[in-house]
């Protein structure tokens, strides 16, 4: 799948989106259970986004910055960065829910989730796309896999391939009382100082409920209403008229900020992850 020579993946840049769509974005992909499991049991516990979020978000961001934006050089660099933690990333022999963070099915199951989230915050900002940047976006955000050890072969093969993927492997019946638990831990900020998510968590807990498909929602008991639904988009249209008189460098901020980090450490010989 070769991607458009003429697509400026530039044009469709909103750092801000990593931060409305994170959460929402980490049950998506959790949502899958194997996946779940691979994140709640990891052994690693730098990683852990309860314990250390500054750095956890900063390894997310510097992802979705390198996958994006980076040259095929920093994206293999970063591919072996993270391929030294993911080795640790397996289930015991007796687990009850079997997991490998080299399982290229899964990796694309949380690309598929990156690009549905990207694509839908992006429409959410700034309206629909035309089929024809949708068409070059969906072939270019196929890097968000390959990057790690998705297969370009196990990419959907254009956007009503994803569409059918997509519906055939959103399962809210897979989130189980444990997984739920460590999403409603996440979706009220509880890694956080308590002064801090007194400030944050209602409008929060707002966009993580609009950002989430509705089965999602339903399933984590996520209150929603049509008046939710109308601050929800008010606070989205707003967002994107400020964006859209933003320069580019500050719109794309702070994953610029993070490619030119990782460019630093990859200088400097400083480790990656």
């Amino acid at each position: 799948m070769t991607p458009d020579r003429d697509f400026d993946i530039h044009d469709h840049i909103i750092g801000l989106n990593a931060f409305l769509g994170g959460t929402a974005n980490v049950v998506l992909q959790l949502s899958r259970r194997p996946v779940a499991y691979g994140v709640m049991d990891s052994p690693v516990s730098a990683g852990n986004v309860m314990h250390r979020p500054l750095k956890r978000l900063r390894t997310t961001l510097t992802y979705l910055a390198v996958a994006l934006l980076g040259s095929d050089a920093e994206r293999q660099a970063y591919r072996e960065a993270v391929d030294q933690v993911h080795r640790l990333v397996r289930s015991a022999p007796d687990a009850p829910v079997r997991y490998n963070a080299f399982d290229p099915q899964l990796q694309l199951w949380v690309a598929a989730c990156l690009y549905f989230g990207f694509v839908d915050l992006l429409e959410k900002l700034r309206g629909p796309m035309d089929e024809a940047s949708a068409d070059a976006l969906y072939r270019y955000c196929m890097r968000l896999g390959t990057t790690l050890q998705m297969r370009e072969r196990d990419w959907p093969a254009d956007r009503q391939a994803f569409a059918a993927y997509w519906q055939a492997n959103l399962r809210a019946d897979a989130i189980d009382e444990r997984s739920a638990a460590f999403f409603h831990a996440l979706i009220e900020l509880r890694m956080l100082p308590r002064p801090l998510r007194r400030l944050l968590v209602p409008g929060h807990r707002l966009v993580v409920a609009g950002c989430l498909p509705a089965e999602l929602r339903e399933r984590l008991g996520l209150p929603w209403d049509a008046r939710r639904q109308r601050r929800f988009q008010r606070l989205m249209r707003g967002l994107g008229w400020l964006l859209g008189r933003l320069p580019r460098v500050l719109r794309q901020f702070p994953l610029n900020y993070c490619l030119w980090d990782l460019r630093r450490r990859m200088r400097r010989g400083r480790p990656l992850v």
